[in-house]
């Protein structure tokens, strides 16, 4: 497998199956005239090439240069394009320095929420005084919720600064050093890590129980707390929690800050998803926007994939993107699984998400806000299972269908009339699904 392939298989796992199938995998790369500066691939057609030029280019050339730590010009034309067209080298633009920072990540383009508003801050405070606060700061957090773009939008703010910033993954660090072991220049390797401005390392959980490197590790997070320099970590999870790590490098990331990073709530997924319209340059109404906002769980990667998906169906087939045709490109990606979901499973989740205990729902307690939660909840078992009004009923308490039927009734006028308690319900119904 060439590099080209490599680079290839790297981005599969950061984009949809259906970008892959459909744009990525139709790249072929031209290992014979590409160099160590220009990486050539080939497409069937125009449509395609442009695609890719437009979405995947930047993406592309940032894989590179991870993987071989130069700078990196992806060119992508048709097939037999190249034999009739010179590049220009002199055109690349060459540098002594691998920061290996994505430029497209900033401060301008995160969007703030309850979620992710607290890690926004300290990332932005530590881009303002590297090295004075939160020294180290430590972000942790799931997949797919920011972590890496809040680091980044930091090393480019110090880059732009004229500091010199490293960027990189754990598993790079370890690669790095090992290579630097067995050519015997560890001295190279210190003055790499220990000298820079400003270390950034993304998923600093893969150095567990890895001694060796940990050792190494340390000696590089003294050298650079001592002299003042920055040192931005990110994790899946607190320091605390990730198993086979040295007491003494918990310790070392504890005494600075600590950040999370939670799911967004859904006011920020409607504004990610309007941001990445902006910019994708997709006309969406605002009832797909809240549809799409209610069908994403945690993981906003999802938002270009759909985006993707629904600009690549409406130019193929040329539909305009209504709340109809969205549903219908989208429900393979909504899991339906009623089978699974128990009244007693629902009534838990929805407890859990509105803060309150599940035997207050079942209860005969007639609060204004037990009243509305336990509403909402006989919609969903309504909604959700085969449960008849009658079964209903029982299970709450309610004397008959009648009081079933009455809340229900209740429930759709408040759907019909009330945009964000529609919303809401949509919320609800979909991570009741994607969790049964």
């Amino acid at each position: 497998m060439n590099i080209g392939q490599e680079i290839l298989l790297q981005l599969k796992d950061e984009i949809t199956e259906v970008e892959y199938n459909r744009y990525v995998k139709q790249l072929t790369y031209d290992a014979k005239k590409s160099t160590s500066d220009i990486a050539i691939f080939y497409v069937p057609n125009a449509l395609i090439s442009n695609w890719i030029k437009n979405k995947f280019t930047s993406k592309l050339e940032h894989l590179f240069e991870l993987k071989t730590s130069n700078k990196v010009i992806v060119n992508i034309g048709l097939k037999n394009s190249f034999n009739k067209t010179k590049i220009k080298t002199q055109e690349i633009k060459k540098t002594t320095t691998h920061s290996l920072l994505n430029p497209s990540h900033t401060f301008n383009n995160f969007m703030i929420g309850g979620s992710n508003q607290f890690a926004y801050a300290a990332v932005k405070s530590v881009s303002e005084k590297p090295g004075e606060t939160y020294n180290p700061l430590f972000i942790y957090g799931g997949v797919g919720l920011g972590k890496t773009h809040l680091m980044q939008a930091a090393g480019n703010v110090l880059q732009n600064q004229g500091k010199n910033v490293i960027y990189t993954t754990s598993e790079q660090f370890l690669n790095d050093f090992l290579r630097h072991v067995r050519n015997q220049t560890m001295e190279k390797f210190k003055e790499k890590y220990r000298e820079c401005d400003a270390l950034l390392i993304d998923d600093i959980q893969f150095l567990s129980n890895k001694e060796t490197i940990q050792e190494e590790f340390f000696h590089t997070f003294e050298a650079l707390k001592t002299t003042g320099k920055q040192i931005i970590l990110t994790a899946d999870k607190h320091p605390k929690k990730i198993g086979g790590l040295e007491k003494r490098l918990q310790s070392r990331f504890e005494h600075g800050l600590v950040a999370d990073i939670q799911p967004p709530e859904l006011e920020t997924k409607i504004a990610i998803i309007e941001n990445k319209c902006k910019i994708n340059k997709v006309n969406l109404s605002k009832d797909i926007i809240n549809y799409i906002a209610t069908v994403i769980e945690s993981n906003v990667r999802e938002i270009e994939g759909i985006l993707s998906k629904l600009h690549a169906y409406s130019q193929l087939i040329h539909v305009d993107i209504d709340l109809e045709f969205t549903k219908n490109v989208l429900k393979d990606q909504i899991q339906e699984n009623r089978a699974n979901l128990t009244l007693n499973n629902i009534t838990k989740f929805v407890a859990k998400d509105l803060n309150i205990k599940p035997s207050e729902i079942r209860s005969k307690g007639r609060s204004k806000n037990i009243v509305y939660v336990r509403r909402i909840c006989i919609y969903l078992c309504r909604e959700l299972t085969q449960n008849t009004m009658p079964q209903l009923a029982q299970y709450f308490g309610m004397k008959d269908h009648t009081a079933i039927s009455h809340t229900l009734k209740k429930i759709n006028s408040l759907i019909k009339n009330d945009e964000d308690f529609k919303v809401k319900i949509e919320e609800l119904t979909n991570k009741i699904k994607s969790n049964s």
